[in-house]
């Protein structure tokens, strides 16, 4: 198998939902695509879009996000290597939110009509994009819970604790020390507080010894059980020994 294809940090995050053949991976990494370099803080859908090519995010970090009436924003997920940033929108054919790059990325652009041919074809495959677009589901149900009943302080120590894991599963950081490829600004904006509010926290939880910022954005978690405990986190939703527990009959 081509394990140095481009595509391959999308093998890499379906294996941890499915068990996939050997043809199945490599109709995977064979599926037509061109290799995109985005800037900083660029979009890469537009809500009301018309969509023709879904994007995986090869390296670097992007945010879905909602505008609302008055020129506000809400950070509604986090994508990293190995994420598809909008496959809903093979379906649904419009994008309903816009997408943004945090960090430069490297994107793969697929086109749509060839992904649909394929899950048309294939039936393994196809339960493996469903399972990518029912995990994103979880994530968001998680992350409307997060900004609607959690308190300023819990939500920020769940969202540190998501990263946390999501990075070590895509092999991107280690769950008790990583970068956080996002500003004070953009923590609010995940969050629904304020960026003021959200230093506060941020220095409150290295009081605490919960956490410790060696540069602004270098995250050290002293303490991982605390750190979880305090932000109401369960990693269940995130699914991420799903292929296990297949392998295991569970």
């Amino acid at each position: 198998m081509n394990h140095g294809s481009t595509l391959a940090p999308m093998l890499r995050k379906l294996r941890l939902w499915v068990n996939l053949d050997e043809a199945q991976e490599q109709a995977l990494l064979d599926l037509p695509h061109s290799v995109v370099a985005v800037d900083k803080n660029e979009p890469v859908v537009r809500e009301g879009d018309a969509v023709s090519h879904a994007w995986r995010v090869l390296s670097g970090f992007c945010v879905r996000l909602k505008y609302v009436g008055t020129g506000g924003r809400q950070i509604v997920s986090i994508h990293m290597k190995g994420d598809f940033v909008d496959l809903q929108n093979a379906l649904l054919g419009v994008a309903d939110h816009t997408v943004q790059t945090l960090t430069p990325c490297r994107m793969a652009k697929i086109p749509i009509k060839a992904i649909r041919q394929l899950t048309d074809t294939n039936p393994a495959i196809k339960d493996a994009l469903w399972h990518d677009t029912l995990v994103d589901g979880s994530i968001h149900r998680e992350w409307v819970a997060n900004v609607g009943r959690r308190d300023g302080p819990t939500r920020i120590a769940h969202l540190l604790c998501e990263f946390a894991l999501k990075l070590e599963a895509v092999h991107l950081g280690e769950q008790l020390d990583y970068e956080l490829p996002m500003t004070q600004d953009q923590l609010a904006d995940a969050t629904g507080l304020t960026a003021v509010h959200v230093n506060r926290v941020l220095k409150a939880l290295e009081k605490d010894g919960l956490i410790e910022r060696v540069t602004p954005r270098f995250v050290l978690i002293g303490d991982w059980k605390r750190l979880a405990a305090y932000g109401d986190f369960r990693s269940d939703y995130l699914h991420l020994d799903m292929a296990k527990r297949r392998a295991d009959g569970r």
